[in-house]
């Protein structure tokens, strides 16, 4: 499991953001792209080339990235006109702002517009989760959070429960744990879903098929004159009530028939043998099965060598052992989740794999 920031960390972090942060509810005939000294700036409330500068912020890429998509910009070309044609992107960008209006909801942090999103987004956030669940995971007899940390993208809190725990084979241990995930940017519902911790390496793995979800859709937001958004009363009755739920599905996620189902899984993974008349071309056809990249397949043959596991199991164990290896914690968290899609991949697709295996 890669590691991330420590607690402590992660509370403080989680505290600074939660004060720096202010968001925007704008319709955007009042919105303008500008380009200057290389990069490109929102501005919030102006008029053409006069923004007002306390409304000016940078645009970081995903919200780059959810601009073109509500414009209907493709996105190689928005890339392409971005990287080699400032102006025409800021022509495109600001007549679609003017000619087709529409009220969008302005994430931002640090002077950043950090996302993009609909007028409907529910803004359920990273504090306030955290606020809510920890306490719920320190009263967890001898639970520790193994792995925490806050992205541009997501919070992640990967927490493990040595009091449950099984062999999948002698010498080999896993425990059970949660890992709680939350996104204030656009790119996914608050989840908190079963982890299981595996001693031997490390290796953490997300299971993909038992989730308790909150989308972040709800109710259309309002905003005073300033375009600033807050947060009304009922919305935080509403709130109110589903942190509630929240705290009580994070006691309840631990839940030793699920953990023992997963090793079962892990068990019979272990029997089924694979091809091994060519190894790399096996795990290149994984890696394009599963969608990683060829540094993560060459990555991920090396540790299935090194593991001498030539079965399921020991390939499901070799991407999330590689999940320690890559930069991004968020790429690592998903690297976690293939290796538990690769573990239960339908029989059709391994014997298809293991078919154009030469």
């Amino acid at each position: 499991m890669k590691n991330g920031r420590t607690l402590m960390e992660l509370a403080e972090e989680l505290y600074r953001q939660n004060k720096a942060k202010k968001d925007y509810l704008i319709d955007t005939p009042a919105l303008h792209m500008f380009h200057e000294d290389g990069k490109f700036q929102l501005g919030l409330g102006g008029q053409s080339k006069t923004p007002v500068p306390a409304n000016l912020f940078d645009v970081n890429p995903l919200a780059h990235r959810q601009i073109g998509t509500s414009l209907g910009i493709p996105a190689k070309f928005y890339d392409k006109l971005q990287a080699e044609h400032a102006d025409l992107l800021l022509t495109n960008v600001n007549s679609l702002f003017e000619r087709e209006p529409a009220r969008r909801m302005i994430r931002t942090m640090d002077g950043t517009a950090r996302a993009f999103l609909s007028d409907k987004y529910r803004r359920i956030d990273n504090f306030e989760i955290a606020e809510t669940v920890l306490p719920v995971i320190a009263d967890m007899p001898d639970a520790r959070v193994e792995s925490c940390e806050v992205t541009d993208e997501r919070m992640y809190i990967k927490v493990v429960n040595p009091r449950l725990q099984v062999d999948v084979v002698p010498g080999d241990t896993v425990q059970s744990g949660i890992i709680i995930t939350n996104s204030e940017v656009g790119l996914g519902s608050f989840k908190v879903q079963p982890l299981i911790y595996r001693l031997v390496c490390s290796n953490g793995m997300v299971v993909n098929d038992a989730a308790m979800r909150k989308y972040h859709v709800g109710r259309i937001n309002t905003a005073g004159e300033n375009y600033e958004l807050y947060t009304d009363e009922t919305l935080r009755a509403d709130d109110h009530a589903f942190l509630l739920k929240a705290r009580d599905t994070v006691r309840a996620a631990v839940d030793e028939a699920k953990f023992r189902r997963v090793v079962n899984m892990m068990r019979e993974a272990k029997q089924i043998p694979l091809p091994v008349q060519d190894v790399p071309q096996l795990v290149e056809l994984t890696a394009k099965e599963f969608k990683l990249s060829q540094d993560e397949g060459k990555g991920v043959l090396s540790h299935l060598i090194q593991g001498g596991d030539l079965s399921l199991y020991g390939l499901s164990n070799a991407i999330t052992r590689h999940s320690q290896d890559v930069e991004s914690y968020d790429r690592a968290t998903e690297l976690e989740s293939i290796g538990f899609d690769v573990l239960t991949m339908p029989k059709a697709t391994l014997k298809k794999i293991s078919a154009e295996v030469a």
